[in-house]
Parts: C-alpha cells; structure tokens; sequence
C-alpha cells in the first residue's frame, strides 16, 4: 500500500493550491480515504474525509469548512484537496490515509499502515 502526496508549494495569504493523493496496493473506491496535516510543533489534525464508492460522502473540519473540497477518481486510484483562501495557518505538511471517519467534528483515522512522505504546503501573509 502506498501514498504519494503531491501538489503543495508556496502560496500568498488567499490564493489556492491543489493537492492530489496517488494511491496504489489496495482498492481505494471501497475506502474513505482523508486528508491530514501536520504543523510543526502540533499534532496532526484531520482536515477532510471522503467516503467509499458506496456513497461519497464528504466531512470537513471546522478550520477548513467552506474553503477547501475533497474528492476522488477511483479510476485513476487518486483523491484531491481543492484548497481556496488560504491561510497561514494552513501551513503544514498535508498527508492523506484511508479508513478515516468523522464524528462531530472530528476526523480521525484507524490506519496503522505507512504513510506517504506528505506535501508541504506554505501560505505567506
């Protein structure tokens, strides 16, 4: 099972970027698959959840609602972040892991498999 994150880079305060989540070893369109990040000196948070083929359901959390849109190509083993309006805060390094689930407004994630290397992602005020 792999993960190839890619597409962040260095943005101004309101500009947008894309990342893209290349997935390989597994049947990705029978797994929600999430976006994570991680920000130096602070745990790492779940940002976004898709669902399965079943369904495709999406969640987001409260510090990403409204700004940024999961979504997935189970053709080409691949899901997406469409991030719009970004922020400083924003800045960290984005990874992306099956089998998440939100519950209110956390998303989580019972991957205990590797991770990709992430994406960096920097917003600069």
């Amino acid at each position: 099972v792999q993960f190839v994150e890619t597409g962040g880079g260095l943005v101004q305060l309101g500009g947008s970027l894309r990342l893209s989540c290349a997935t390989s070893g597994f049947n990705m369109e029978y797994y929600a698959i999430g976006w994570f990040r991680q920000a130096p000196g602070k745990e790492r948070e779940g940002i976004s959840c898709i669902s399965s083929i079943l369904n495709n359901n999406t969640a987001y959390a409260d510090s990403v609602k409204g700004r940024f849109i999961i979504s997935r190509d189970n053709a080409r083993n691949t899901v997406y972040l469409q991030m719009h309006s970004l922020k400083p805060d924003d800045t960290a390094v984005y990874y992306c892991a099956p089998r998440c689930s939100s519950a209110g407004r956390t998303i989580t994630t019972s991957w205990r498999g590797s991770w990709g290397q992430g994406t960096q992602v920097t917003v600069s005020s």
